[in-house]
């Protein structure tokens, strides 16, 4: 009888063996397959990336630019009259707020501001927006390139450091939710 008993032990080792490793790989399976979680963890609707045209174009000063110049680091991009109204500004004004909160890391963010028209920026824009790529967009490809629903003028989007077109923010945006998304996008990004 004592002879039996070591081999039921054994047996029992080898299968609680057996259940650990092949617990996780149902696990997995289970989750992958059936958990969805209750809400997404980012605040701004993705995008299919989606390379951003790099046209030659202008900045308001009249200087060349093109959006290429600015690759390698992630992009605040805004289209909107260069009268600027109240929306415009709000716009201009998240921007600014959310790369000055990412501290150390707010050097990794650009903020372009697509003059969709022939108006010149308000002066009001230009004083307080410094640092600001302020591009006359008016009649370019890149425009085009913006997904909306209704209106290109609604949204602020990201780009990513390759020059993708990957995020776009809800108009009257939450800019304490869009800090978040941008701070995440930071810390797990290696590039920009």
């Amino acid at each position: 009888m004592s002879a039996a008993n070591p081999k039921r032990k054994a047996r029992i080792v080898i299968g609680l063996v057996t259940l650990l490793c092949v617990a996780p790989v149902v696990a997995s399976y289970l989750v992958y397959y059936y958990w969805r979680p209750f809400g997404e963890m980012n605040y701004g609707q993705l995008l299919k990336p989606t390379p951003v045209p790099d046209g030659s174009l202008t900045l308001a000063n009249g200087k060349p630019f093109r959006l290429s110049e600015l690759r390698g680091k992630w992009i605040f991009i805004m289209a909107d009259s260069g009268k600027c109204d109240e929306a415009c500004f709000r716009k201009l004004y998240i921007m600014r707020q959310v790369r000055l909160t990412q501290g150390k890391d707010q050097d990794r963010i650009e903020r372009v501001w697509l003059i969709a028209d022939d108006a010149a920026p308000a002066p009001k824009a230009v004083a307080a927006y410094h640092g600001m790529w302020m591009v006359r967009a008016a009649g370019s490809r890149l425009l085009a390139a913006f997904p909306a629903a209704d209106s290109v003028r609604n949204h602020i989007y990201v780009i990513d450091p390759q020059g993708n077109l990957m995020m776009r923010y809800p108009p009257h945006a939450d800019p304490s939710k869009i800090k978040k998304d941008i701070a995440r996008l930071l810390k797990v990004s290696q590039v920009g």
